[in-house]
């Protein structure tokens, strides 16, 4: 078993679902003599968040956005914690219900995603700045 760890840094996004495969593997630790394994991927903050989903069409990204945005909306009464505007406290319940890592096969030197199967940065900030990501490789080479 080899293991490997990287991190990779990502530049700051506005508000929203973002495709970030390409950014996230040409950081990540090099999988192309990995022969079989598992890369884990852990964000590094409390108001942003990693999924895997549709990579083809972005009214995907669009209509998640839109969704959360009404399942956990601004300006609610009922959050105490205000202080750093009110997007901060919504961004935490959706990292919460998103999560904050992924564990992705690897198969033959590649993520063996589906199809359709990208990696999301969910930005839950208005104003965030870059992100940080733990790559970590572990694997048959």
């Amino acid at each position: 078993m080899i293991w490997d760890q990287a991190l990779i840094e990502l530049a700051p996004l506005p508000r929203g679902f973002h495709l970030v495969t390409n950014e996230v593997l040409a950081q990540a630790p090099s999988l192309a003599n990995c022969e079989v394994g598992l890369l884990h991927l852990f964000i590094q903050h409390t108001s942003a968040s990693l999924a895997v989903n549709e990579n083809a069409d972005p009214d995907v990204r669009g209509d998640l956005e839109r969704h959360f945005n009404v399942m956990v909306p601004e300006h609610s009464p009922h959050f105490v914690h205000t202080m750093e505007g009110p997007d901060d406290m919504p961004a935490h319940i959706k990292s919460v219900l998103i999560g904050p890592s992924l564990t992705l096969p690897v198969s033959h030197g590649h993520l063996a995603l589906g199809t359709w199967q990208g990696i999301y940065l969910c930005e839950h900030r208005d104003q965030a700045g870059s992100r940080r990501i733990l790559a970590t490789l572990q694997g048959r080479w």
